[in-house]
């Protein structure tokens, strides 16, 4: 790798190691084995490089997330079973991404100025993420996705997704399956006079 792939992957490590605010250049130099001037003639300051060290790290995550590096989906799309599927995948991810979902937490409640443009890229990921979690559960491809699908059923799994890892975070013992969110889903629908047809089709 050059210096600039090295400066990366030492930004990436010092980021889940030490968060953002409290990485220094002298820790990232230390970390790739490059110098502080690198970090200017490839990205410009710091920051830009911890941004796209983030970005890089978020998109690992994504990754994990789709079926493609770990098999296809086998369930229904839009079915309960493909909805109880979706979350056992996503859950099975939380051991080797707990580092970055506390940073992305950590960025989320930082009050620092300096973070300002880190949150408007978070924001901009969420906003992919959206639609990449609708396409999971209900087997369309993104390109194919209506803009509403994406900011109703998207913000509603991305709702599920932030809040079922907090728990994971806080406390793996206690935390929701995807069983057990896989059957609140039906109950819910279920108390309001819906079939298992209906609860299905809440899973889209």
């Amino acid at each position: 790798m050059g210096h600039r792939e090295d400066l990366l992957e030492g930004a990436k490590r010092c980021l889940l190691e030490k968060g953002f605010l409290r990485t220094t250049a002298r820790d990232i130099v230390k970390e790739s084995g490059t110098n502080l001037a690198s970090i200017g003639y490839h990205y410009g300051s710091k920051d830009e490089l911890l941004v796209q060290a983030y970005i890089s790290l978020i998109e690992g995550v994504g990754e994990g997330f789709d079926p493609a590096y770990g098999g296809e989906l086998s369930q229904p799309p839009g079915s309960l079973e493909r909805f109880r599927e979706v979350w056992a995948t996503i859950i099975r991810t939380v051991p080797e991404s707990r580092a970055v979902w506390l940073l992305s937490f950590e960025l989320m409640f930082q009050g620092d100025d300096r973070i300002t443009e880190v949150r408007k890229l978070l924001a901009e990921a969420q906003k992919e993420g959206r639609s990449g979690l609708v396409a999971m559960f209900s087997g369309i491809p993104e390109a194919d996705l209506d803009e509403e699908a994406a900011e109703t059923e998207g913000r509603f799994y991305m709702t599920l997704l932030n809040g079922l890892m907090v728990q994971w975070l806080f406390d793996p013992d206690s935390a929701t399956s995807a069983e057990q969110l896989t059957e609140g889903l039906r109950r819910v629908i279920a108390a309001r006079g819906g079939t298992e047809t209906d609860a299905a089709a809440g899973a889209r």
